[in-house]
């Protein structure tokens, strides 16, 4: 698949228009959006890239569009899983509602970001080195394992990071927040009377780097799963964007739902190691690994092609979303007897 720098700049100067009068919105009316409001905008950024993923199949081929459609749907289901996360940080930090739209959109500006530069250096090691499909599988099947084992939505699913720490020893903060703001203007005065004052952070600014941070701690998991599905970086790229595009959104949206979709960790790593076992798969395929087989492609490991990756994707976030919905309404009727 060749991608010309022409489509690069087009896709980039694209996305940073949508996101542009995304943040315009939001910043000339910070408040909490509706559930309708937000239904529309999600129903509006799904057919984006619904739309995006047919262009692809109709440009490129199928086996691209499958390979887009199945990195998606794969990120989309991971950024679900971080809202748990982030409902922790807004109550952590105590981020009035009608401020947390733009705390959203800018933390996620900041990790599509960071993402950009974790898939430029992960397709350049893809490209050369087979051998790191080893690598990223074994960690998907780990990762796996550690998601279906932890408590979801736990208070102790979100640890303050080495760079929040610095920045509350080293930034001078205000005790209170002053709208969107991230910096404001605090008075003091002296013994005379006298009254000064200087400008400093709000916990405005704290909150987005927790928000970019723990998403960028997320995309560890998610971009080594993706590479799973397939090797094009602008695929890679594209997928992870129309995944977090709609993430302030969905946030609003889910809302209380997201304390009732309790085998959706379960789900998740079912994918997850699913994807964990295919790239193991694939390096068996292009093995060059000295010390094994003799450094010789291993013909007879079984191929996943791309459109049963999706068929399983699809089905079992399906499974766990059903199910956690059904039960739900059984747990309610038991907490009110």
């Amino acid at each position: 698949m060749h991608v010309s720098a022409l489509v690069w700049a087009i896709t980039l100067v694209a996305l940073v228009v949508i996101f542009a009068v995304d943040l315009l919105i939001v910043g000339r009316r910070p408040r909490e959006p509706s559930m309708r409001e937000t239904a529309i905008w999600i129903g509006a950024y799904v057919a984006l890239a619904i739309l995006f993923g047919v262009v692809l199949f109709a440009a490129y081929g199928p086996r691209y569009g499958g390979e887009f459609f199945a990195g998606w749907l794969t990120e989309y289901s991971l950024s679900v899983d971080n809202l748990f996360v982030f409902v922790i940080i807004m109550a952590r930090f105590a981020v009035p509602r009608v401020l947390q739209q733009k705390v959203l959109l800018i933390g996620v500006m900041l990790a599509l970001v960071m993402r950009g530069a974790l898939i430029a250096a992960g397709a350049a090691v893809v490209d050369r080195f087979v051998w790191v499909f080893y690598l990223f599988g074994a960690f998907l099947i780990y990762t796996a394992v550690t998601l279906a084992r932890q408590r979801q939505g736990g208070e102790d699913e979100f640890r303050e990071n080495a760079l929040i720490r610095w920045a509350r020893r080293i930034l001078p903060l205000s005790a209170q927040y002053d709208g969107a703001r991230i910096t404001t203007h605090v008075e003091r005065g002296d013994h005379a009377g006298n009254r000064s004052g200087r400008r400093v952070f709000t916990p405005m600014l704290i909150v987005m780097i927790a928000i970019g941070t723990t998403d960028l701690i997320f995309a560890l998991d998610s971009i080594p799963a993706i590479f799973g599905l397939t090797t094009q970086a602008y695929i890679v790229f594209t997928a992870n964007a129309f995944a977090l595009m709609g993430l302030r959104q969905l946030y609003f949206l889910l809302g209380g739902l997201l304390d009732r979709l309790v085998y959706l960790s379960y789900g998740l790593a079912a994918v997850l190691a699913f994807i964990g076992v295919k790239l193991v798969l694939d390096a068996l395929h292009g093995n060059n690994v000295s010390f094994v087989n003799g450094g010789m492609p291993i013909e007879w490991a079984p191929h996943i092609p791309i459109w049963l990756s999706l068929v399983v994707i699809v089905s079992v976030l399906g499974v766990a979303t059903i199910a956690s919905l059904a039960k739900a309404p059984g747990d309610a009727r038991a907490d009110s007897s």
